[in-house]
């Protein structure tokens, strides 16, 4: 299911009062290549996206969401209706099937596809894929945006770069990083990279760093609200 960001993208502005000039200034974009964007004549890259989300204070969930498929009074979205007597494929709050996905394809090769978030807003789960040639951003400048981000490489390989750091990611291979560091990704290959990203605490940001989600130890203990705190509990004291 395709998206139109650019219309969105274009409703929030509008919807804040703010200028396509001021915002295209406030990004570091071209007036003109905003325009493009919104209009759909171009994709923005993955660092001019999250740019304009964070700028606009909208989510990834909030932009990728805003198409989502409208259910029937069964949960049936139109797109999953059986067809010749075929089983029915239905899109609810738990499972989200395929062919309902929102998809956002950028500049230079590189694909978001949304998967399903229930009515959770923890984290951004998306299918990334990375065409040849493809990359995170155009001029192959760093990227920074808030949050934590987790990812496995599936199939192909691609290049992560973090500060100055270079790490050559193989099928299999996962990494873990605080998304305020200077980051970009490229495909350095001639066959397709694809793998699964977690964007957490994007959104409401009540962690700064990867501390604060049980990678090193926290000075003070923190409440027990969720499974997860309890693995990481489970995880200490066996470690104590």
């Amino acid at each position: 299911m395709q998206l139109d960001v650019g219309s969105e993208l274009r409703r929030v502005r509008e919807s804040r009062k703010l200028s396509l000039r001021n915002v295209a200034g406030a990004v570091g974009v071209s007036a003109s290549l905003l325009s493009q964007v919104e209009t759909g004549k171009t994709q923005p890259s993955v660092s001019t996206l999250y740019a304009l989300v964070n700028y606009l204070g909208i989510s990834l969930d909030g932009l990728m969401g805003t198409s989502r498929a409208q259910t029937s009074p069964l949960g049936m979205s139109p797109a999953s209706a059986p067809v010749d007597g075929a089983v029915e494929r239905r899109s609810d709050n738990i499972v989200q099937r395929r062919e309902d996905n929102p998809i956002i394809e950028m500049e230079n090769g590189v694909t978001w596809e949304r998967l399903a978030v229930g009515e959770s807003s923890v984290a951004d789960p998306l299918i990334v894929t990375y065409q040849p040639a493809g990359s995170s951003s155009i001029e192959g400048k760093m990227m920074r945006h808030a949050g934590l981000e987790y990812g496995v490489l599936l199939d192909g390989r691609l290049t992560l770069r973090i500060d100055f750091e270079k790490y050559d990611l193989e099928p299999g291979d996962s990494f873990c990083f605080d998304s305020n560091r200077p980051h970009l990704y490229v495909n350095q290959t001639d066959q397709p990279a694809r793998g699964i990203w977690f964007v957490i605490g994007r959104r409401e940001m009540e962690y700064q760093s990867l501390s604060d989600l049980g990678h090193e130890h926290p000075g003070e203990p923190r409440p027990i609200n969720s499974a997860v705190d309890v693995l990481q509990k489970l995880r200490a004291d066996s470690n104590g």
